[in-house]
Protein backbone atom coordinates (compact mmCIF):
# COMPACT_ATOMS: atom_id res chain seq x y z
CA UNK A 1 0.00 0.00 0.00
CA UNK A 2 1.15 3.38 -0.55
CA UNK A 3 3.06 5.14 2.23
CA UNK A 4 2.32 8.00 3.87
CA UNK A 5 3.88 11.08 2.35
CA UNK A 6 6.74 13.00 3.71
CA UNK A 7 7.99 16.92 3.09
CA UNK A 8 4.20 17.63 2.54
CA UNK A 9 3.33 21.32 1.70
CA UNK A 10 2.59 23.69 4.10
CA UNK A 11 -0.73 25.15 2.36
CA UNK A 12 -3.40 23.23 0.21
CA UNK A 13 -3.92 23.77 -3.52
CA UNK A 14 -6.15 23.01 -5.99
CA UNK A 15 -5.27 20.33 -8.59
CA UNK A 16 -7.84 20.31 -11.44
CA UNK A 17 -10.01 17.50 -12.56
CA UNK A 18 -8.98 17.17 -15.70
CA UNK A 19 -4.99 17.09 -14.38
CA UNK A 20 -5.66 14.93 -11.74
CA UNK A 21 -7.63 12.81 -13.50
CA UNK A 22 -4.92 10.97 -15.75
CA UNK A 23 -2.45 10.08 -13.06
CA UNK A 24 -5.19 7.66 -11.71
CA UNK A 25 -3.11 4.78 -13.45
CA UNK A 26 -4.32 1.18 -12.25
CA UNK A 27 -0.93 1.21 -9.88
CA UNK A 28 -1.85 4.32 -8.36
CA UNK A 29 -5.18 2.86 -7.62
CA UNK A 30 -3.87 -0.61 -6.31
CA UNK A 31 -1.27 0.94 -4.29
CA UNK A 32 1.40 -0.01 -6.06
CA UNK A 33 2.60 3.83 -7.11
CA UNK A 34 2.16 6.63 -5.67
CA UNK A 35 0.63 9.46 -7.77
CA UNK A 36 3.51 11.87 -9.06
CA UNK A 37 2.98 14.29 -6.36
CA UNK A 38 6.18 16.72 -8.13
CA UNK A 39 4.01 17.05 -10.81
CA UNK A 40 0.61 17.19 -9.42
CA UNK A 41 2.28 20.09 -6.91
CA UNK A 42 3.29 21.75 -10.52
CA UNK A 43 -0.60 21.82 -11.19
CA UNK A 44 -1.70 22.83 -8.02
CA UNK A 45 -3.25 26.20 -8.26
CA UNK A 46 -2.33 28.26 -5.43
CA UNK A 47 -5.26 29.74 -2.70
CA UNK A 48 -4.53 33.12 -1.92
CA UNK A 49 -3.95 34.62 0.96
CA UNK A 50 -2.64 32.07 2.82
CA UNK A 51 -4.57 30.86 6.23
CA UNK A 52 -4.47 28.74 8.77
CA UNK A 53 -7.66 27.00 7.61
CA UNK A 54 -5.60 26.46 4.41
CA UNK A 55 -2.52 24.79 6.33
CA UNK A 56 -2.06 20.64 5.29
CA UNK A 57 -0.62 19.48 8.68
CA UNK A 58 -3.64 19.75 11.13
CA UNK A 59 -5.30 17.81 8.63
CA UNK A 60 -2.87 15.23 8.05
CA UNK A 61 -2.55 14.66 11.46
CA UNK A 62 -6.45 13.89 11.91
CA UNK A 63 -6.31 11.76 9.19
CA UNK A 64 -3.48 10.00 10.95
CA UNK A 65 -5.40 9.79 14.05
CA UNK A 66 -8.05 8.30 12.32
CA UNK A 67 -6.02 5.35 10.97
CA UNK A 68 -4.43 4.46 14.21
CA UNK A 69 -8.09 4.37 16.32
CA UNK A 70 -9.92 2.61 13.45
CA UNK A 71 -7.30 0.33 11.94
CA UNK A 72 -9.90 -2.75 12.65
CA UNK A 73 -12.58 -0.83 11.85
CA UNK A 74 -12.61 1.45 8.53
CA UNK A 75 -16.13 2.29 8.01
CA UNK A 76 -16.19 3.93 11.33
CA UNK A 77 -13.56 6.08 10.87
CA UNK A 78 -16.04 8.47 9.13
CA UNK A 79 -18.32 9.57 11.86
CA UNK A 80 -14.92 10.26 14.02
CA UNK A 81 -13.49 12.37 10.65
CA UNK A 82 -16.20 14.14 9.90
CA UNK A 83 -16.83 16.62 12.22
CA UNK A 84 -13.36 17.22 12.95
CA UNK A 85 -12.23 17.50 9.15
CA UNK A 86 -15.00 20.07 9.20
CA UNK A 87 -13.95 22.28 12.17
CA UNK A 88 -10.40 21.90 11.14
CA UNK A 89 -11.24 23.04 7.02
CA UNK A 90 -13.20 26.19 7.50
CA UNK A 91 -14.96 27.51 4.54
CA UNK A 92 -18.03 28.33 2.69
CA UNK A 93 -20.10 25.71 0.96
CA UNK A 94 -19.08 27.90 -2.69
CA UNK A 95 -14.89 27.32 -1.46
CA UNK A 96 -16.11 23.34 -0.73
CA UNK A 97 -17.56 22.77 -3.63
CA UNK A 98 -14.07 23.44 -5.59
CA UNK A 99 -13.11 19.70 -6.33
CA UNK A 100 -9.60 20.75 -6.65
CA UNK A 101 -9.11 20.90 -3.04
CA UNK A 102 -10.73 17.80 -2.69
CA UNK A 103 -8.21 16.00 -5.78
CA UNK A 104 -5.36 17.96 -3.64
CA UNK A 105 -6.20 16.52 -0.67
CA UNK A 106 -6.48 13.17 -1.90
CA UNK A 107 -3.34 12.86 -4.15
CA UNK A 108 -0.91 14.39 -2.72
CA UNK A 109 -1.48 14.75 1.07
CA UNK A 110 -3.28 11.70 1.27
CA UNK A 111 -3.27 8.99 -1.11
CA UNK A 112 -2.65 6.47 1.60
CA UNK A 113 -5.61 6.73 3.64
CA UNK A 114 -7.47 7.01 0.52
CA UNK A 115 -6.32 3.70 0.07
CA UNK A 116 -6.87 2.62 3.41
CA UNK A 117 -10.31 3.80 3.90
CA UNK A 118 -11.52 2.52 0.29
CA UNK A 119 -9.69 -0.27 -1.46
CA UNK A 120 -11.77 -3.20 -1.82
CA UNK A 121 -11.64 -5.83 -4.25
CA UNK A 122 -13.30 -5.08 -7.90
CA UNK A 123 -13.18 -6.50 -11.23
CA UNK A 124 -9.75 -5.03 -12.17
CA UNK A 125 -8.44 -6.76 -8.75
CA UNK A 126 -7.73 -5.32 -4.97
CA UNK A 127 -8.03 -1.25 -5.13
CA UNK A 128 -9.58 2.13 -4.69
CA UNK A 129 -11.95 3.41 -7.10
CA UNK A 130 -11.62 6.56 -9.03
CA UNK A 131 -14.29 8.56 -7.84
CA UNK A 132 -12.59 8.22 -4.54
CA UNK A 133 -9.67 10.14 -5.56
CA UNK A 134 -11.50 12.67 -8.28
CA UNK A 135 -14.94 12.17 -7.95
CA UNK A 136 -18.41 14.13 -7.42
CA UNK A 137 -19.25 15.35 -3.78
CA UNK A 138 -21.07 12.56 -2.06
CA UNK A 139 -18.59 9.88 -3.50
CA UNK A 140 -14.66 11.86 -3.05
CA UNK A 141 -13.41 10.12 -0.12
CA UNK A 142 -12.89 13.35 1.72
CA UNK A 143 -15.65 15.90 0.32
CA UNK A 144 -18.22 13.46 1.41
CA UNK A 145 -17.50 13.75 4.78
CA UNK A 146 -17.11 17.69 5.42
CA UNK A 147 -20.10 17.37 3.19
CA UNK A 148 -21.57 15.24 5.53
CA UNK A 149 -20.36 17.38 8.61
CA UNK A 150 -21.92 20.50 7.02
CA UNK A 151 -25.00 19.27 5.72
CA UNK A 152 -26.02 16.91 8.87
CA UNK A 153 -24.62 19.11 12.10
CA UNK A 154 -27.41 21.36 13.94
CA UNK A 155 -25.86 24.28 14.21
CA UNK A 156 -22.65 24.30 16.67
CA UNK A 157 -23.65 20.55 17.64
CA UNK A 158 -21.77 17.95 15.35
CA UNK A 159 -23.56 15.52 17.19
CA UNK A 160 -26.17 14.34 14.83
CA UNK A 161 -23.07 14.15 11.92
CA UNK A 162 -21.95 11.16 14.19
CA UNK A 163 -25.04 9.82 13.77
CA UNK A 164 -25.43 10.24 10.27
CA UNK A 165 -22.35 8.63 9.61
CA UNK A 166 -22.96 5.33 11.81
CA UNK A 167 -24.99 3.80 8.58
CA UNK A 168 -23.12 4.12 5.08
CA UNK A 169 -25.98 4.52 2.93
CA UNK A 170 -26.54 8.08 4.98
CA UNK A 171 -23.35 9.36 2.85
CA UNK A 172 -24.13 7.08 -0.03
CA UNK A 173 -27.38 7.88 -0.94
CA UNK A 174 -29.12 10.47 0.73
CA UNK A 175 -26.46 13.27 0.44
CA UNK A 176 -27.28 12.93 -2.84
CA UNK A 177 -30.29 14.64 -2.68
CA UNK A 178 -30.51 18.01 -3.19
CA UNK A 179 -33.51 18.09 -0.68
CA UNK A 180 -30.95 17.75 2.17
CA UNK A 181 -29.96 21.38 1.76
CA UNK A 182 -33.05 22.02 3.69
CA UNK A 183 -32.00 21.58 7.10
CA UNK A 184 -34.98 20.89 9.01
CA UNK A 185 -35.12 17.53 6.56
CA UNK A 186 -31.42 16.82 7.17
CA UNK A 187 -31.92 16.70 10.65
CA UNK A 188 -35.31 15.09 10.53
CA UNK A 189 -33.69 12.18 8.46
CA UNK A 190 -30.81 11.56 11.26
CA UNK A 191 -33.82 11.76 13.90
CA UNK A 192 -35.21 8.88 12.64
CA UNK A 193 -32.51 7.06 12.55
CA UNK A 194 -31.47 8.16 16.11
CA UNK A 195 -34.91 6.76 17.46
CA UNK A 196 -34.66 3.50 16.09
CA UNK A 197 -37.47 4.09 13.16
CA UNK A 198 -34.54 3.64 10.71
CA UNK A 199 -32.08 1.28 11.39
CA UNK A 200 -30.34 -0.73 8.49
CA UNK A 201 -28.90 0.87 5.01
CA UNK A 202 -31.83 -0.57 3.52
CA UNK A 203 -34.59 1.58 5.92
CA UNK A 204 -32.35 4.81 4.80
CA UNK A 205 -32.74 3.94 1.31
CA UNK A 206 -36.18 3.46 1.12
CA UNK A 207 -36.56 6.23 3.50
CA UNK A 208 -34.28 8.28 0.84
CA UNK A 209 -36.09 7.32 -2.06
CA UNK A 210 -39.77 8.40 -0.76
CA UNK A 211 -38.86 11.93 0.95
CA UNK A 212 -37.32 12.54 -2.73
CA UNK A 213 -39.85 11.92 -4.59
CA UNK A 214 -42.47 13.22 -2.52
CA UNK A 215 -40.20 16.07 -2.32
CA UNK A 216 -41.29 16.94 -5.92
CA UNK A 217 -44.47 17.57 -4.68
CA UNK A 218 -44.63 18.62 -1.30
CA UNK A 219 -42.26 21.75 -0.65
CA UNK A 220 -40.57 21.12 2.67
CA UNK A 221 -39.26 24.80 3.46
CA UNK A 222 -43.21 25.65 3.11
CA UNK A 223 -44.16 22.57 5.55
CA UNK A 224 -41.08 23.07 7.93
CA UNK A 225 -39.77 27.09 7.28
CA UNK A 226 -36.16 27.35 8.28
CA UNK A 227 -34.64 30.94 8.18
CA UNK A 228 -31.49 29.24 7.64
CA UNK A 229 -27.94 29.83 8.94
CA UNK A 230 -26.19 32.84 9.93
CA UNK A 231 -23.68 33.84 7.36
CA UNK A 232 -21.92 36.50 9.55
CA UNK A 233 -22.11 33.63 12.15
CA UNK A 234 -20.14 31.62 9.72
CA UNK A 235 -17.60 34.53 8.51
CA UNK A 236 -16.37 34.69 12.09
CA UNK A 237 -15.90 31.10 12.72
CA UNK A 238 -14.08 30.28 9.90
CA UNK A 239 -11.92 33.69 10.71
CA UNK A 240 -11.50 32.04 14.50
CA UNK A 241 -9.50 29.61 12.69
CA UNK A 242 -6.43 31.47 13.18
CA UNK A 243 -6.66 31.22 16.68
CA UNK A 244 -8.71 28.24 17.66
CA UNK A 245 -5.98 25.51 17.53
CA UNK A 246 -5.93 21.86 16.74
CA UNK A 247 -9.96 20.28 17.40
CA UNK A 248 -10.06 17.98 20.07
CA UNK A 249 -9.09 14.18 19.87
CA UNK A 250 -11.90 13.10 22.26
CA UNK A 251 -15.18 15.27 22.73
CA UNK A 252 -17.22 16.99 19.47
CA UNK A 253 -15.42 20.21 18.14
CA UNK A 254 -17.74 23.54 17.98
CA UNK A 255 -19.44 23.73 14.80
CA UNK A 256 -20.00 27.45 13.67
CA UNK A 257 -22.93 28.92 15.53
CA UNK A 258 -25.17 30.12 12.94
CA UNK A 259 -27.99 28.87 14.43
CA UNK A 260 -30.14 25.72 15.27
CA UNK A 261 -32.70 24.23 13.23
CA UNK A 262 -36.15 25.43 14.17
CA UNK A 263 -37.49 22.53 16.37
CA UNK A 264 -40.95 22.77 15.37
CA UNK A 265 -39.96 22.45 12.03
CA UNK A 266 -37.95 18.79 12.68
CA UNK A 267 -41.29 17.41 14.23
CA UNK A 268 -43.54 18.31 11.44
CA UNK A 269 -41.08 16.67 8.89
CA UNK A 270 -40.18 13.66 11.53
CA UNK A 271 -44.02 12.99 12.10
CA UNK A 272 -44.22 13.39 7.97
CA UNK A 273 -41.28 10.69 6.95
CA UNK A 274 -42.28 8.09 9.62
CA UNK A 275 -45.47 8.00 7.80
CA UNK A 276 -43.91 8.27 4.52
CA UNK A 277 -41.40 5.13 5.32
CA UNK A 278 -44.01 3.22 7.22
CA UNK A 279 -45.53 3.09 2.91
CA UNK A 280 -41.99 2.60 1.55
CA UNK A 281 -41.02 -0.63 -0.36
CA UNK A 282 -38.34 -1.69 1.91
CA UNK A 283 -37.02 -5.59 1.32
CA UNK A 284 -37.19 -7.48 4.38
CA UNK A 285 -39.61 -4.70 6.66
CA UNK A 286 -42.64 -6.90 6.72
CA UNK A 287 -40.81 -10.02 7.00
CA UNK A 288 -38.80 -9.52 9.28
CA UNK A 289 -40.29 -7.17 11.66
CA UNK A 290 -37.31 -5.30 12.25
CA UNK A 291 -38.77 -1.59 11.92
CA UNK A 292 -40.57 -0.13 14.60
CA UNK A 293 -43.80 1.19 13.57
CA UNK A 294 -43.73 5.25 13.11
CA UNK A 295 -46.37 5.25 16.52
CA UNK A 296 -43.64 3.69 18.42
CA UNK A 297 -40.76 6.41 17.20
CA UNK A 298 -39.53 9.85 18.10
CA UNK A 299 -42.23 11.55 16.26
CA UNK A 300 -45.34 10.74 18.12
CA UNK A 301 -44.74 9.21 21.57
CA UNK A 302 -41.75 11.71 22.62
CA UNK A 303 -41.11 15.15 21.51
CA UNK A 304 -38.22 15.61 19.31
CA UNK A 305 -35.13 16.61 21.29
CA UNK A 306 -31.87 17.70 19.44
CA UNK A 307 -29.03 16.69 20.99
Amino acid sequence: MTQTPTDLPEYFCAVPDIAAAKYLTHSVLSGRERPPRVALLRLGQVIDPPAARWRVAPVRDLLDEARRRYEDDRASADGWLAPRLHATMRMTRREAANSGLWNFLALVVAPDYVLWRHKGVTKEGERATADRFVGVHYKQAFARLWWAAEMFRDGDDYGPVVSACSVQDVLNTVLRYEIIDHRPTARAVVSLLESGVVRTGRDVNGLGTAINAAGSTLLYDVLAPDDGPDADARRYWMGEADNAGPVPMEGLPDGPDDGRIPRTSVETLVQRFGELFAEAPVRGKERNGDVPSPRRGVSLDKPYSPS
